[in-house]
């Protein structure tokens, strides 16, 4: 069963490398946990991911490894949006009062839409995860069933921005302390910290 073994292997390895700790994962777990947008905002996230997967699986991945600049490029706009969020995220963790409006009045969908954006396309990482790395290794499987290893790499993404998404609510009678909100924020300004602090150090 080569297709089915494909399949498999694409999916066993687009979950290895989603499920981290990362800024798109801290973004729709904090959005899920708000439930604002979380429908159209996990969509968007599994969605880029699966765009990116089939321009892998379809050959892109030695042109985007060969285009130096352009990763350079990505990698000081992730920089610095990182570092931008990550400066917000500790400013609501110290302003409980500026938090609470937050959670009252949400963001707009436009802005959530944006920002979910710059996550996904502002992060190095996520074409060197998906076009790169799963786009290299497609090259072991041919026909269908390469198409069968792209796909299930592909759902691996869905099922984890979808699940992450939906399933924060889950952790609703946590976060009905005001506390609890503080300690995530704090949380998401550390990753958001360390992650632009490590595009950094790859620059040089």
């Amino acid at each position: 069963m080569p297709v089915l073994s494909a399949f498999a292997s694409g999916l066993l390895l687009g979950a290895s490398l989603i499920i981290a700790i990362g800024a798109q994962n801290a973004f729709i777990l904090r959005q899920g946990l708000l439930r604002q947008h979380v429908f159209i905002l996990s969509l968007i996230c599994a969605a880029s991911d699966a765009a990116l997967i089939a321009l892998g699986v379809a050959g892109l991945g030695t042109l985007v490894s060969q285009a130096p600049l352009l990763i350079t490029v990505v990698t000081i706009g992730g920089m610095l949006f990182l570092g931008t969020y990550s400066v917000i995220a500790f400013r609501r963790a110290l302003n409980p009062a500026a938090m609470k409006a937050t959670q009252a009045s949400g963001s707009s969908l436009k802005a959530a839409v944006a920002t979910c954006l710059a996550f996904t396309f502002l992060n190095p990482h996520v074409y060197l995860d998906t076009v790169v790395l799963i786009g290299s290794l497609s090259a072991r499987f041919e026909g269908e069933a390469r198409v069968a290893y792209g796909l299930g790499a592909a759902l691996a993404s869905f099922i984890w921005f979808f699940g992450l998404g939906y399933g924060a609510r889950l952790l609703e009678p946590v976060f009905a302390r005001p506390a609890a909100w503080r300690v995530l924020d704090v949380i998401i300004g550390v990753v958001m910290a360390g992650l632009a602090i490590s595009l950094a150090v790859s620059l040089f």
